[in-house]
């Protein structure tokens, strides 16, 4: 890996797409594709994505000594890249950041701020404190949805605060289940997951409540009117997907196992994104 490379795998770039068309779907869910100010959104997406980027490296950096255990190939671990240059790269990703929510409006200006203050919360007292901490991304996983509805029309509405809870429950029980793939390095270092307190077994069984409630909210946004029929498809696709990876997760609950369920929601993520996103087109 050389050292583009490794900046790049530092960014998740997969992670940050799926942030920055988080407010995207935000401020579609919020207003029709016809009011939208374009540069606005433009600025909104891009926000979210490199505010996604310098958490994600920073997290790296934190983690550090940890992933020389559970992921030793990772770019800081492996020495692709030095832990001052993470730094660096991470200050530049979130001044740019700040730049684009600036040329929104002040109010998203402040969002952003108070998702750093969540971020920078998580990894100086929460990243070690197991569940508290998992609720802690999960709400800078549910902020996106909240800032492309306060982007386009500069509140938030209801089928958003709806979608925005369910991503917040169903990345809960992806959390929980990442912590039963490093199990091994976060009880040598001390960090208090569930599975490092209670046991792969049980942080299965608490991932998957987390699952089956976020599945258990869907059928909610049709009941209310709050989508349209393209809802349907999409969302079948994230429901069952989230139930047959709970089942599969239950079934076998090993760190290969886990690591592979975590990827799976990833892509059930993906869907319910577009269930909502095509869902608002009525």
């Amino acid at each position: 890996m050389n050292k583009l490379g490794g900046f790049i795998k530092l960014m998740r770039p997969i992670n940050c797409i799926m942030m920055g068309f988080a407010v995207l779907v935000g401020a579609v869910l919020a207003s029709q594709l016809a009011h939208f100010n374009w540069l606005n959104i433009l600025f909104g997406f891009l926000t979210g994505f490199t505010f996604c980027a310098a958490a994600m490296v920073i997290n790296d950096y934190y983690d550090r000594t940890i992933d020389a255990i559970n992921e030793p190939n990772r770019p800081i671990p492996s020495g692709t890249i030095k832990p001052q240059e993470a730094l660096a790269f991470m200050t530049v990703l979130a001044a740019v950041g700040f730049v684009f929510a600036f040329l929104v409006n002040i109010l998203c200006f402040a969002v952003a701020a108070a998702s750093l203050a969540i971020t920078a919360t998580y990894l100086t007292v929460g990243k070690r404190s197991g569940l508290p901490g998992n609720f802690l991304v999960s709400i800078c996983v549910a902020i996106p949805f909240i800032y492309g509805s306060l982007v386009a029309v500069g509140s938030v509405k209801l089928n958003i605060i709806l979608f925005a809870v369910m991503a917040f429950l169903s990345n809960t029980g992806r959390e929980i289940t990442k912590g039963i793939v490093d199990t091994k390095g976060d009880s040598a270092e001390g960090v208090k997951t569930l599975a490092v307190r209670f046991g792969e077994k049980n942080a299965a069984i608490a991932a998957v409540a987390f699952y089956i409630s976020a599945v258990a909210l869907t059928p909610l946004t049709w009941v209310l009117g709050l989508v349209s029929i393209w809802f349907v498809p999409f969302v079948l696709v994230t429901d069952i997907g989230l139930v047959v990876s709970s089942a599969l997760l239950l079934r076998d609950y090993s760190r290969e196992n886990s690591r592979k369920i975590k990827k799976l929601v990833l892509i059930w993520f993906i869907f319910g994104l577009l269930a909502y996103l095509f869902g608002s087109f009525k």
